[in-house]
């Protein structure tokens, strides 16, 4: 596998695996077995246009200005030690994924909602169209389009494995200890990435 799509497959799922909203609701619809599919390719084809315009903005506008190039470096490294620190902090406090009972939705509904976890949340234009994009921009041309991929596919095959194998996987991420090592990994990637920025 290129190091490059590795990279990106790693960030990816770094990123798109914490405890949230989004998670919370994928979870709950695979465990009631209710527009799995149609949600799961949601989640995921929403990540990928935003991976895609993070990539394709950030190039357009970093390529050739050294300022803004050094800039979204020192940004994306702050904010990636910050995301570190906040997962390593959560490791060691420990927290679990709360599911919520509830009425079946339609599709509408069901889409709606996850329109409004991914589109209103702000953190996902930071995680994906700023964060990931500075990420890819700082490779070659070919480099930061594998990239882009990697991080597609952790998006597809986390929201796949959340949805299609929630009737496993709800057990093991309703406990402390699952969550903890989740977390210690995640702030061991982001604190590394953080780091690979810098040395750049």
């Amino acid at each position: 596998m290129s190091a490059d799509l590795a990279a990106g497959f790693a960030s990816g799922l770094a990123l798109i695996v914490a405890i949230g909203s989004q998670n919370a609701f994928v979870l709950r619809q695979g465990i009631r077995r209710e527009h799995v599919l149609a949600v799961v390719l949601f989640c995921a084809l929403s990540d990928a246009l935003l991976i895609w315009a993070g990539i394709s903005g950030a190039g357009a506008l970093v390529q050739g200005n050294a300022l803004l190039l050094s800039l979204t470096r020192w940004g994306g490294a702050l904010f990636l030690g910050a995301y570190g620190v906040q997962a390593a902090l959560r490791a060691w406090r420990g927290q679990q994924l709360q599911l919520e009972a509830g009425q079946s939705v339609t599709l509408f509904a069901a889409l709606l909602t996850c329109f409004g976890f991914t589109f209103l949340n702000p953190h996902v234009y930071l995680d994906t169209v700023v964060l990931l994009g500075t990420l890819a921009n700082q490779r070659p041309e070919a480099g930061r389009w594998l990239f882009g991929w990697g991080a597609c596919t952790a998006s597809l095959c986390w929201f796949g494995a959340l949805g299609f194998g929630s009737r496993w996987l709800a057990p093991l991420f309703q406990t402390v200890t699952a969550w903890r090592v989740l977390d210690s990994l995640i702030a061991l990637t982001m604190l590394s990435l953080a780091g690979l920025l810098l040395a750049n």
